[in-house]
C-alpha cells in the first residue's frame, strides 16, 4: 500500500453517528464501489477481492472505511497499477557508421511500459552480452549503450535486451550493425558527457540513490565524483562500472547537496552537476489516546507529525472532516471539545499530510454517565497503621458527574468535599471500621474497610563500619523486632541505588526477622555507605554502615615523552593512589595504528620498582606514532592503566625491509608484469616511501630499474613490442625513503605475458547422464604454438535466459567433464575452447543436449514390515510417476552400509545378527536419477555375535532385478567379488 495524492482527501462521505449495523465501504479513485451492482468486486470481511482484474477499470486509488455501532474510522489509501512491457516495434534499424576512435551512443528506443525496466545489449549473438568497462556502458535510465572510444573489435550487430523487473517478461529489439567508415581515424579530442542526471534529484530517507555520468572521448575519459561541499563519500558510498555509477544507499539528511561529476583525458575535461534534495513522509511523534470523560466536561487533544516538508493537520469523526463551530474548535494538530454531551462520543482521526505521504491516526472518545460505582477501587478491608502517625482514608468512587461524600464510624457522621479523611497521632482507640457514602443525581454507593493500629518496629542489630580486602566476602546483619501482625521486608541501598537481586555479588539472607546481606567477591567499587531498609505494613526504618575496600593502585597520571629517537623514547609519569598498599613496580604499554590493542614493551630499566617515574622505552620501530600508558602494581594487584600520552613519532631512517612474496607472470601481449607484497608502513621508516623494480632477461648481464614513489603499489607492469611471449627474466624489487635505499628482495625468476591458444578442440559430443547433469567429451589439441592450461565448458539455456548460462574449466590433461545442478527435461547448448592466462581461445560450434526427465517426486509410501528373527519381509505402495517425470525402473534399499535394487515393490533380506540398531529406507531409481527416501524405519535386532555376515548373507527377493548401485561404499565392492551374491548384485 502507498500512499498517493490524485484523489479527494476523504471520499467516501460522511457516515451518521448514530450506526446501527458494522461493515465495510470501499472507493476506487474517489467514487464508492457499489458492490451490489459490482459481479467482478465483493467483500471477505473487510478485504475487497477483484476477480478477473482490468488493467484500464481497475487501475487507481482504494480506501476503506470500517463502521460499528461505535464510529467509523478511514484507512490509508492504496494505489494499485499494472506492470507491462509491450515488444519493440518491428522495422529495420539503419546502419551506425562512425570512425575508429569516435564515440558513438546506440539508441534502445524503449517500448511502452509500466514497471522497472532492466537493460542489456546482446553483441552479435546471443549469449555475448556487452561487458560493461570504462569504454562502454549500459545505462538503466535510458537503455542506451555508450562506447566512448570505438574500436576495430566494436564493429558487429547489437541488439538492445529489455527485462521487466516485475512481470519478469522479456523483449529484444532489431539489431542495429555498428560498422567503420573508411575515409580516416578519428583525431583525440576533450570528452562529452553524454549520460548525467537531473539538476535536482528528491531523495526519501533510507532510500538508495542511483546517479549515473558517462562520457564520449579520446582517449577514453577517466570519471571521478566528488561533493560540491568538498566533504569526502562515506565508506558506504559505492562506485560501480569504472565509476560511471554512483549508489547512495541507506540516503541521509547528511548525503543532500551538490554533487558533481568530471570526465577527464588528456585533451580536457568536463563536468556535469547536480543536487540531491531530502523529503520524508510525515511520522508521528505525538498521539492521542483512547478517552474516557465524564458529560458536560471538555476533551482537548493534541497530534503532531514531522516530515519535509511540514505536514498539515485535519480532524475527522467517524470519518467526516470536522470543522470549527460553536463548541468545537480545531487548530492545526489540536482539538478542543467544550461542555461534552453524548452526541460527541465516537471515533476521532487525526491526519497529518504533505505532498509526499499522509497518515492517520485514531482514538475514541467514550462520554460517560453513571451513578457513584465503587468498583475497583473499594476501601481496604483490613489497613494497619503504627500508633502516633497519622492514617488518610480515601474515598473515591467512579461517578460522572463527581458525586458528594460523608464518612460515618459508629454514630460519628463526617462530611468530606475531597472524599479524604484525615485521622491525626491514631490510638488504638481510633481502631474500627469506617465506612464512606458516596450521592449524585444519578443515585448513591458505599464501601466500609476496618483499621487496626500496631506497636512500632525497632533495628535490634544493624551494619557496622568496616575496613576489607579485595576479593573477600563478608555478611552485613540486620535484625528487627516487630508487632506479629505486620509483614516484614528487608532491601539494601548501596551509594543511593537500591541493590538488585540478579547482582552476582550480593545476596540477601536471614528469616522474618533478619535481613542480612552476604557481599561475595568484593572489588574497589563496592567501598561506600550501606544502608539496610525495613519495610513494614505500616512504616519504614533504615541501618547504616561505611564499608571501606582496599585494592589494586588507582591509575597513574600525567604520562609524558620527552625523548625520542628513532628506535627508543623516554617517558615520565606521577604516581596514583596506592589504595591502602604500597606500589612495588610499574608497566609500561604501547599502542599504534597498526597494532591489534595495547602491547607490553621492553623497557631500560627492566623493572621498573614503585620509586621510580622514569623509564625508556626501546626496541621501536622508526617513524610510527606511538601512544603509551602506565600501570601501577602493588601487593593486591595491578590497577587500571593511566591515561593514554600524547601520540608521539619517532625519528625516521633507512628502510630495513625488503618487500615479500616477489613473483608476477600474466597480462597482456608484450608485457612483464612483477608483483610484490607491499612493505607495512610501520615498517616503511620514513617519509617518501617508494619501490625500485630491477629486471633483466635471460642471459643479460645489466639490470633495468624502475622506481615508483607510491608506499601502497604492489605491481609493475613493463611494456615493450620486443618482448617474446612467455620469455624468462631474472627480478628483484628494493625500498627507498626520504633517507637513503634499503634492501632488495631475493633475485626470482618470473615468465613474460603469454598469447591466447589459437587451435579449437576436435571431436566434441554430450550425453545426458541423469536429471541434473550432462557429461561433455572433447580431443585434446594435438599442436598449438601456444601454452594450453587447460579447457573450458560454456553451457546455456536458450538465447532469451541468459542468466541460465555457465562455465566449467578443467586442467589441460582432462578431455571429459560431467556438468552438474541443471535442470530436469531442458535442452542446453555447449560449447568447448582452450586456454591459458590471457584468456580463452576461439570456440567451437555449439552442440545441445536435453536433460532426462527428473525422478519422481513422490517416496515411496505406506511402507510395511515384518521381522522374524533376523529375516525381514518389506512392502510398499509402488510410486507412479507423472508425464513430466522419469519412469520407474526399480527401487533402492538401503541400510546399514548395503544397498539393493529391487523391480517390484517387495523385498525379503536377512539382518546381520548383531545387537544394533538398522535404518531402513526405500528410493524409486529412474534414469533421471534417485527419487526421495521414504520415511526411515528403526528396526532394534537383538541376536547372538554373528561372523562374516556379509560373506554368507543371502537375499531372496521375489521377481528381483538387480542392476547398478551408484551408492554402494568402495569397500563393500571388493568384498561381494568373492560372495555369492556377485551373480546377481553388481555394486
Amino acid at each position: 500500500n502507498t500512499d498517493n495524492w490524485k484523489i479527494a482527501k476523504y471520499p467516501l462521505g460522511p457516515v451518521d453517528n448514530q450506526l446501527t449495523t458494522r461493515g465495510y465501504l470501499w472507493s476506487l479513485n474517489g467514487t464508492l464501489i457499489n458492490l451490489g451492482l459490482d459481479r467482478r468486486r465483493r467483500l471477505s470481511g473487510g478485504n475487497l477481492i477483484i476477480s478477473s482484474l482490468d488493467r484500464y477499470q481497475d487501475v487507481g486509488i482504494y480506501q476503506c472505511m470500517a463502521y460499528n455501532t461505535g464510529g467509523a474510522i478511514l484507512s490509508r489509501r492504496a494505489s494499485l497499477q499494472f506492470a507491462y512491457l509491450d515488444h519493440f516495434k518491428v522495422h529495420t534499424r539503419s546502419a551506425v557508421s562512425v570512425r575508429e576512435g569516435q564515440g558513438v551512443v546506440l539508441l534502445c528506443g524503449t517500448p511502452t511500459s509500466s514497471g522497472d525496466l532492466t537493460y542489456a545489449w546482446v553483441f552479435n549473438e546471443y549469449p555475448y552480452f556487452v561487458q560493461q568497462d570504462n569504454r562502454r556502458f549500459v545505462s538503466q535510465q535510458t537503455g542506451n549503450l555508450y562506447i566512448a572510444k570505438v574500436e576495430p573489435s566494436d564493429v558487429g550487430n547489437y541488439t538492445c535486451a529489455v527485462m521487466n523487473s516485475i512481470t519478469k517478461g522479456k523483449v529484444q529489439s532489431s539489431p542495429t550493425s555498428l560498422i567503420l567508415r573508411t575515409d580516416g581515424v578519428m583525431g583525440e579530442y576533450e570528452p562529452k558527457i553524454e549520460v548525467n542526471f537531473p539538476d535536482n534529484v528528491p531523495a526519501a530517507k533510507g532510500s538508495t540513490v542511483t546517479l549515473e555520468c558517462f562520457a564520449l572521448g579520446n582517449p577514453v575519459p577517466e570519471i571521478t565524483w566528488r561533493r560540491a561541499n568538498g566533504v569526502p563519500f562515506p565508506s558506504k558510498v559505492k562506485m560501480k562500472y569504472s565509476n560511471a555509477v554512483l549508489e547512495i544507499p541507506s540516503f541521509q539528511q547528511d548525503d543532500t547537496g551538490g554533487y558533481e561529476c568530471v570526465a577527464e583525458n588528456k585533451m580536457g575535461k568536463n563536468t556535469a552537476t547536480g543536487r540531491l534534495a531530502f523529503y520524508a513522509k510525515p511520522q508521528w511523534i505525538q498521539t492521542m489516546k483512547d478517552t474516557a470523560l465524564a458529560i458536560e466536561e471538555r476533551l482537548d487533544w493534541e497530534c503532531r507529525a514531522n516530515g519535509r516538508p511540514k505536514p498539515s493537520y485535519t480532524w475527522l469523526k467517524n470519518g467526516q472532516q470536522l470543522l470549527s463551530e460553536d463548541r468545537i474548535h480545531v487548530e492545526d494538530g489540536v482539538l478542543s471539545v467544550s461542555v461534552l454531551t453524548l452526541a460527541d462520543a465516537g471515533m476521532y482521526q487525526c491526519v497529518a499530510e504533505n505532498k509526499h505521504g499522509v497518515i492517520y491516526f485514531a482514538a475514541e472518545l467514550m462520554v460517560l454517565a453513571s451513578p457513584p460505582d465503587f468498583t475497583g477501587n473499594v476501601l481496604r478491608a483490613l489497613l494497619k497503621a503504627k500508633a502516633g502517625t497519622t492514617v488518610t482514608l480515601e474515598c473515591k468512587p467512579q461517578a460522572y458527574p463527581i458525586a458528594s461524600i460523608l464518612w460515618k464510624k459508629g454514630n460519628l457522621i463526617t462530611l468530606s468535599p475531597d472524599g479524604t479523611l484525615r485521622l491525626a497521632n491514631v490510638s488504638k482507640s481510633d481502631a474500627g471500621s469506617y465506612t464512606c457514602f458516596a450521592r449524585n443525581r444519578f443515585g448513591m454507593s458505599s464501601t466500609t474497610g476496618r483499621l487496626l493500629v500496631t506497636d512500632p518496629t525497632r533495628i535490634i542489630q544493624g551494619p557496622v563500619d568496616m575496613e576489607i580486602i579485595v576479593g573477600e566476602s563478608i555478611v552485613l546483619p540486620c535484625q528487627v523486632a516487630s508487632d506479629p501482625v505486620l509483614d516484614v521486608s528487608f532491601s539494601w541501598a548501596f551509594n543511593g541505588q537500591l541493590i538488585a537481586k540478579g547482582d552476582g555479588h550480593f545476596e540477601l539472607v536471614g528469616g522474618r526477622t533478619a535481613g542480612d546481606l552476604m557481599i561475595r567477591n568484593i572489588q574497589l567499587y563496592h567501598a561506600g555507605k550501606y544502608i539496610c531498609v525495613v519495610d513494614t505494613d505500616v512504616e519504614s526504618l533504615s541501618a547504616v554502615a561505611v564499608l571501606i575496600v582496599k585494592g589494586p593502585p588507582s591509575p597513574p597520571d600525567s604520562v609524558t615523552v620527552e625523548e625520542v629517537t628513532d628506535s627508543t623514547a623516554q617517558l615520565a609519569w606521577s604516581p596514583g593512589r596506592d589504595n591502602g598498599s604500597p606500589i612495588t613496580n610499574y608497566l609500561i604499554q604501547t599502542r599504534t595504528p597498526f597494532t591489534v590493542g595495547w602491547q607490553r614493551v621492553n623497557t631500560v630499566p627492566e623493572i621498573i620498582d614503585g620509586n621510580t617515574l622514569t623509564a625508556t622505552v626501546v626496541d621501536l620501530n622508526a617513524w610510527v606514532e606511538y601512544e603509551f600508558r602506565v600501570l601501577a602494581k602493588n601487593s593486591v594487584g595491578v590497577g587500571e592503566p593511566s591515561p593514554v600520552s600524547v601520540k608521539t613519532r619517532t625519528e625516521d631512517a633507512v628502510p630495513d625491509a625488503a618487500p615479500g612474496d616477489v613473483g608476477g607472470g600474466g597480462g597482456s601481449r608484450s608485457e612483464l608484469v612483477i608483483t610484490w607484497e607491499p612493505v607495512p608502513e610501520e615498517l616503511q621508516n620514513g617519509e617518501s616511501f617508494g619501490y625500485i623494480i630491477a629486471f633483466r632477461a635471460f642471459g643479460e648481464v645489466s639490470w633495468t630499474h624502475v622506481a615508483t614513489s607510491a608506499p601502497g603499489a604492489s605491481r609493475y607492469v613493463y611494456r615493450n613490442d620486443s618482448i617474446a611471449p612467455f620469455s624468462p627474466f631474472h627480478v628483484k624489487v628494493g625500498t627507498y625513503n626520504s633517507k637513503g635505499q634499503g634492501p632488495f628482495s631475493p633475485v626470482i625468476t618470473i615468465y613474460s605475458a603469454e598469447i591466447e591458444p589459437s587451435g579449437m578442440p576436435a571431436g566434441v559430443w554430450a550425453r545426458s547422464v541423469s536429471a541434473s547433469e550432462i557429461e561433455v567429451n572433447w580431443q585434446a589439441l594435438s599442436f598449438t604454438p601456444e601454452r594450453v592450461l587447460g579447457y573450458e565448458v560454456v553451457y546455456w539455456e536458450d538465447d532469451t535466459k541468459p542468466e541460465t548460462m555457465g562455465k566449467v574449466r578443467v586442467p589441460w590433461n582432462q578431455t571429459s567433464v560431467t556438468v552438474s545442478g541443471l535442470a530436469g527435461n531442458t535442452q542446453y547448448f555447449l560449447t568447448v575452447s582452450a586456454f591459458n592466462t590471457a584468456g580463452t581461445g576461439p570456440f567451437l560450434p555449439a552442440i545441445n543436449v536435453t536433460t532426462k526427465k527428473p525422478p519422481p517426486s513422490q517416496p515411496p509410501l505406506n511402507v510395511e514390515w515384518t521381522l522374524i528373527g533376523s529375516h525381514l519381509s518389506l512392502y510398499w505402495e509402488p510410486v507412479v510417476a507423472t508425464e513430466s517425470e522419469s519412469e520407474v525402473t526399480g527401487y533402492q534399499v538401503s541400510f546399514s552400509l548395503l544397498c539393493m535394487l529391487h523391480a517390484n515393490w517387495t523385498a525379503e533380506l536377512t539382518l546381520p545378527e548383531d545387537d544394533d540398531d538398522y535404518i531402513i529406507r526405500i528410493q524409486t531409481l529412474s534414469e533421471g536419477g534417485l527419487g526421495p527416501a521414504s520415511e526411515p524405519i528403526r528396526i532394534h535386532q537383538l541376536s547372538e555375535l554373528a561372523v562374516d555376515i556379509l560373506m554368507t548373507q543371502s537375499i531372496s527377493v521375489a521377481d528381483s532385478l538387480f542392476t547398478r548401485c551408484h551408492y554402494c561404499p568402495a569397500g563393500l565392492q571388493e568384498m561381494l567379488s568373492s560372495s555369492a551374491l556377485n551373480a546377481t548384485l553388481h555394486c
